[in-house]
């Protein structure tokens, strides 16, 4: 199985399983080999993706242009770089210690 979070010459590169539309905003573990978030945002004219891009920005202390989507604009699942360590995104999303 591959994992969610890889280091990338931006910082770190996401693959993310978006859920739109839940009671609210939060990572919900794990989704095979993707990182589950559920967003309150529906998957209306872009709602959800600039929703999740804040909410990550958000989670990792990072402004909104530090998070990109880069695959995956129409799907739920989606590859996102954020400039930030993989080892700082796993601690920050999950609280788990790089291995």
């Amino acid at each position: 199985m591959t994992d969610w979070v890889r280091p990338h010459d931006f910082g770190a590169e996401l693959e993310i399983h978006v859920q739109p539309g839940a009671s609210k905003s939060d990572v919900a573990g794990l989704h095979g080999d993707a990182l589950k978030v559920r967003i309150q945002a529906r998957a209306v004219d872009g709602a959800a993706n600039a929703a999740l891009t804040e909410y990550l920005a958000q989670r990792l202390g990072l402004p909104r242009t530090g998070v990109t989507i880069r695959r995956g604009e129409k799907s739920r699942r989606k590859t996102v770089l954020v400039a930030l360590p993989a080892e700082a995104v796993r601690l920050k999303l999950l609280g788990e210690g790089a291995e």
